[in-house]
């Protein structure tokens, strides 16, 4: 299944040349993964953009309740990186086609293969089932 939704060249691809990251499901809570993963990002250099339902301020981003409120916001985003349980993530990669964003990243765990057939046919890149974190340590070695 990974082969077909984020082979290493897209993922490499993603992590190097995309600035403007959408991360749903972060909030200020320290604990959950999307929180860690987004200060990864900003490390990085990336600008990471919160889409949570209190729309908080994160990691110094203001948040938005939803992707076209960050769109209308902040402009198109390179990648929508999706930290929501998979029965709603395919709920996200239509909010992310309907923005044209560039690609679609479904962490780990979190699988909706009708979603990510979708998000391709509207001729964007898919990555699903994999972490920015795990992948930025093949940089760093």
């Amino acid at each position: 299944m990974n082969g077909l939704y984020g082979n290493q060249a897209d993922v490499d691809r993603l992590l190097l040349e995309s600035q403007l990251w959408f991360v749903v499901g972060l909030g200020n809570n320290p604990d959950r993964a999307a929180y860690g993963v987004a200060s990864l990002l900003q490390a990085h250099g990336k600008r990471i953009v919160p889409i949570y339902p209190r729309a908080e301020v994160v990691h110094g981003e203001q948040g938005y309740a939803t992707i076209a409120d960050a769109v209308a916001a902040v402009g198109i985003p390179d990648v929508v990186d999706v930290f929501v349980r998979s029965d709603r993530a395919g709920q996200f990669a239509d909010e992310a086609i309907a923005a044209n964003a560039g690609a679609v990243w479904f962490q780990l765990d979190v699988i909706d293969e009708a979603a990510a057939q979708r998000v391709i046919d509207a001729g964007m890149t898919m990555v699903m089932d994999k972490c920015p974190a795990i992948e930025w340590r093949r940089f760093t070695r």
